[in-house]
């Protein structure tokens, strides 16, 4: 007697069966392209493919005013040793296309002054992560590094992602901190997660939903308009109290380190 060949239960035994949760049907959505290496650009900052020739100089530069190098605690990489090996760094950089990598800069100087990168980019799922963000101090809490995320967030979400996720060592308070003032709710703590640089790193999860985006556009629109400014540039509203009430509320812990 032959035996039928085993094989697994078909989605529509599955999804007959009455006793298992299943999640919603997603319909009328199709995987998005991967990010394009093209610019993004806005009033106070620009997103442009990172390049050795016209952004290794300016960068490294940028970066020197961070002469304790605190800004490359976090990150796999840094401080580097000088001009040549932060532009051997770009050069591999630059060739990457997850991280797809993109220098920040600022329309007031024109100089390149930090980095931020798509990465974990995954069409199939809609789900897609920014990372690798390093800041020049005088990039640093500055509305030209908001807007920067805010264009990556846009354009993400425009191409049809559905999620956007910020990952961080779960001891960078800045990072934590920054993650619900942008909108990203949080979801967990991976213990144990990875070692960088010879350390442990515990990683803290968060996250942002398409249809947590429409509101959430809303309020960066509302921060960055040059009315919430005012003539010292100092904001007369803050980002994260116009991004709250959008966070996820089954997350609580959300706006908290």
């Amino acid at each position: 007697m032959q035996t039928a060949p085993h094989t697994s239960p078909s989605s529509s035994t599955v999804a007959d069966a009455p006793d298992l949760p299943l999640g919603p049907v997603v319909s009328a959505w199709k995987p998005p392209p991967s990010p394009a290496h093209t610019p993004l650009a806005g009033l106070r900052a620009r997103l442009e493919p990172l390049d050795m020739a016209d952004h290794a100089v300016s960068l490294h530069a940028a970066n020197a005013e961070d002469s304790a190098g605190r800004m490359w605690t976090y990150l796999p990489y840094g401080p580097f040793a000088d001009a040549a090996a932060y532009a051997d760094w770009v050069r591999e950089s630059q060739a990457s296309r997850d991280p797809l990598f993109f220098a920040i800069v600022a329309a007031a100087t024109g100089q390149a002054s930090g980095v931020a990168a798509y990465l974990r980019i995954d069409p199939n799922n809609g789900c897609i992560e920014i990372g690798h963000l390093a800041f020049a101090p005088r990039l640093q809490r500055t509305p030209a590094a908001t807007e920067a995320l805010f264009l990556m967030l846009d354009h993400a979400f425009a191409l049809g992602y559905r999620r956007v996720e910020w990952k961080c060592n779960a001891l960078n308070a800045p990072s934590r901190r920054a993650a619900p003032r942008l909108g990203f709710s949080f979801e967990g703590l991976f213990r144990q997660a990875a070692v960088v640089k010879g350390r442990n790193r515990d990683t803290a999860w968060y996250a942002m939903l398409d249809r947590e985006w429409p509101a959430l556009r809303r309020a960066y629109v509302q921060w960055l308009d040059a009315a919430n400014f005012d003539a010292q540039g100092r904001q007369r509203q803050a980002l994260g109290t116009l991004t709250q009430p959008a966070l996820a509320s089954s997350h609580p812990a959300a706006a908290q380190v």
